[in-house]
């Protein structure tokens, strides 16, 4: 994976989550690397961001279709 990420136009906080770690979930690792951009909502085309290290919280929790 690489350590940072340059937006495309439309790019919103969640979406680039999905992209970067394959879940929505790692979007507040993405804000506090990227703090600058706190206050975007819809990225421009052309910002590059700090992409930390992130692993999806592990749980044995699963409903029962997924089981």
């Amino acid at each position: 994976m690489s350590n940072t990420y340059i937006t495309v136009q439309g790019d919103m906080w969640d979406s680039i989550a999905k992209k970067v770690y394959g879940s929505e979930a790692g979007m507040n690792k993405l804000i506090e690397a990227n703090h600058q951009y706190i206050d975007m909502v819809v990225f421009p085309v052309g910002l590059t961001l700090a992409i930390p290290s992130w692993e999806p919280p592990k749980t044995d929790i699963l409903p029962p279709w997924r089981r």
